[in-house]
């Protein structure tokens, strides 16, 4: 998705390779394998620094547990990067994965299509933190404080990559332009 809208995408694996980044995406997955690999590789305070050094950091599904200052859990250990409380897999197993369209008022007008997997939920909200999208139900799925940028859904499976150049332009890249096209060519589904 990132090299669709422009930007060069590296995989970060140790310490070293946040050196030259201007954004972070902390992706989907295991948050526990997530958790335990960060402490393994010694990433945790360089992504941390990263963040208060105004960088960009997004966690997408594991990646917002990863940046919440709570979770409902024992584990995984999160950074305690945003004023959040999460809990995980909040709607169930993997049978209970859905879709949901959703008004994220950082993206503008159009609806965005998204899919939740395992998906967490945020169950708390601190003053710094701006809720950017919530299901219809009230529970708030992508927030946004300062830098930082959190998301309950996957947005790499959909063909819209609205909030991929809105998270492009946090990290210094272009100004986000919410009438831009969306992909042409429909991501994995």
């Amino acid at each position: 998705m990132l090299r669709s809208v422009g930007v060069t995408a590296t995989e970060v694996r140790l310490p070293k390779h946040l050196e030259e980044l201007d954004g972070l995406i902390i992706p989907g997955g295991e948050s526990t394998t997530l958790s335990r690999l960060m402490s393994l590789y010694e990433l945790r305070e360089p992504v941390a620094e990263m963040a208060k050094r105004g960088k960009a950091v997004w966690g997408t599904c594991a990646g917002m547990i990863m940046l919440a200052n709570e979770i409902t859990e024992e584990d995984p250990v999160p950074m305690a990067l945003m004023d959040v409380g999460v809990q995980r897999n909040a709607f169930g197993r993997q049978v209970d994965s859905f879709e949901q369209d959703l008004h994220i008022k950082a993206l503008g007008e159009r609806e965005y299509h998204a899919i939740f997997i395992r998906a967490p939920v945020i169950i708390r909200i601190g003053d710094p933190v701006d809720v950017l999208a919530a299901l219809p139900d009230g529970r708030p799925v992508a927030v946004q404080q300062g830098n930082m940028m959190a998301t309950s859904f996957h947005p790499e499976l959909t063909a819209d990559a609205r909030i991929h150049r809105y998270f492009v332009s946090l990290a210094g890249g272009p100004a986000f332009d919410p009438e831009a096209p969306l992909i042409d060519t429909p991501r994995v589904r």
